[in-house]
């Protein structure tokens, strides 16, 4: 048992366990009723459908209905083991989405999910012999402690021809005093058996729950078939947002560098032809080549700052954040919320960077803002899920949204592909709140 389910089961310590009996109890004796219910349903409508079976159509719809109740009473018992304390159950799969495909589709989504046969079987019989098995024992518990506690009380009421027996004579032979001992000795029993009722009803109710968790949650089938999907979207969104990446690096050293070096080329060349004739002409077209070359230079370094520059290797994250902010048109404001011994692996880094800088890239071309803040945090840094958040804020026209083919729609499938999130919240006016969520562990 984890200690999430264990404090979801009424924390630890005999105190806290006395905390759940009440509900415990009221689950307990409520299950018999429930189940006998259920029983009785599962039962006819079972019956009714292999009774008719030979008209087909009607033995069907016998069984159909008996299949929705025994969901219904499934989906009924898990939230009774919540509302007694229980952590919550993971619902199945129940392929709605092939139910949509037709009538046919549904009928073999309903007669081919074995989470419909488990339920049935659950209320048809595993449930009810269940409740009424840890009815019988909560019962003569309870029964117990409040007999033994009350015994005293009641006991002058006998009348005397029913006051043969006694615990006492039975235990020691001796005595005279029947009555008075008796009290007492029904007082201990009845105190012993109070101060173990928690134990008990915990114990009964955890056995509903282990049952209803084979029987009524999700397979592990389910949750590897989900995980493998959406491992297969995270590889899709990978892939696209690298070749979005390689296309607009693509079209940026086109746009950019490339057709400066072209110019820095004719500039040259017209450069050589009038080295001879015009030396001051030459001087000039050779000075324009020169700032060409710087220029290009400059757009080059721009580019690479999509990847890992030197700083971020050498220093960290926050010092290339530092270095980007200087670099930006906007003022830019980095808050750091790393505990200062903070290490994060090169790949996160190099991915908060990305991230960072492409945000920051979007509110110096679209935004039109005067300032830009930028914050890095851990959330859940106690748990195996920790995840570090990138958050960039602008006080620029809002209105952004993550339009197919430009920057945003890129980085949000690119956090997809590493399994992270992507948030968005951009009203017209303003505020931009962009935040870029990457798990620590990224494979």
């Amino acid at each position: 048992m984890t200690s999430t389910e264990t404090r979801a089961r009424g924390g630890y310590g005999y105190g806290a366990l006395w905390k759940t009996v009440p509900r415990e109890v009221f689950f307990l004796f409520a299950g018999l009723p429930v189940s006998a219910v259920g029983f009785g349903l599962i039962a006819g409508f079972v019956s009714a459908a292999f009774g008719t079976i030979a008209t087909f159509f009607i033995g069907i719809a016998f069984f159909v209905a008996g299949l929705y109740i025994a969901r219904g009473f499934g989906a009924f018992e898990l939230l009774r083991l919540e509302l007694a304390g229980q952590p919550a159950i993971p619902p199945p799969d129940w392929q709605s989405e092939r139910a949509r495909s037709g009538f046919w589709g549904w009928l073999r989504s309903l007669f081919g999910n074995g989470h419909y046969w488990m339920y049935l079987l659950h209320t048809g019989f595993v449930n009810f012999v269940v409740s009424t098995v840890t009815f019988s024992i909560a019962a003569a518990w309870l029964a117990i402690v409040v007999g033994g506690l009350s015994y005293w009380s009641w006991v002058g009421l006998i009348p005397s021809g029913d006051q043969d027996w006694h615990l006492s004579r039975w235990l020691f032979g001796v005595g005279s005093d029947y009555d008075l001992i008796d009290s007492i000795l029904y007082l201990l029993l009845g105190l012993v058996f109070a101060a173990v009722l928690p134990y008990v009803t915990r114990g009964l109710t955890i056995a509903h729950y282990g049952i209803a968790r084979g029987m009524l949650g999700s397979f592990r089938y389910d949750q590897l078939t989900e995980q493998v999907g959406q491992l297969q979207a995270a590889r899709s969104a990978a892939s696209s947002a690298e070749g979005h990446s390689l296309r607009r690096l693509e079209r940026d050293i086109h746009d950019g560098p490339q057709q400066r070096l072209v110019r820095l080329q004719m500039d040259l060349a017209a450069a050589d032809r009038q080295l001879d004739r015009d030396p001051a002409r030459a001087r000039e077209l050779i000075g324009e080549a020169m700032a060409q070359s710087r220029e290009a230079l400059e757009e080059l370094r721009a580019l690479s700052r999509g990847f890992a520059p030197p700083i971020l290797l050498d220093r960290g994250l926050v010092a290339a954040l530092e270095s980007l902010a200087v670099r930006s048109p906007v003022e830019v404001r980095i808050e750091s919320g790393l505990p200062e011994d903070t290490t994060l692996p090169q790949e996160i880094e190099r991915n908060a960077y990305f991230v960072a800088s492409e945000l920051l890239t979007n509110v110096t071309k679209h935004s039109g803002a005067t300032l830009a803040v930028v914050r890095i945090g851990l959330r859940r840094p106690e748990s195996a899920g920790a995840w570090l958040d990138v958050e960039v804020t602008d006080d620029g026209r809002g209105g952004a949204v993550p339009a197919e083919g430009h920057g945003l729609a890129g980085l949000e499938e690119r956090l997809r592909g590493l399994g992270g999130l992507f948030e968005l919240s951009s009203p017209v006016g303003g505020p931009t709140v962009a935040t870029g969520r990457l798990p620590l562990s990224l494979g």
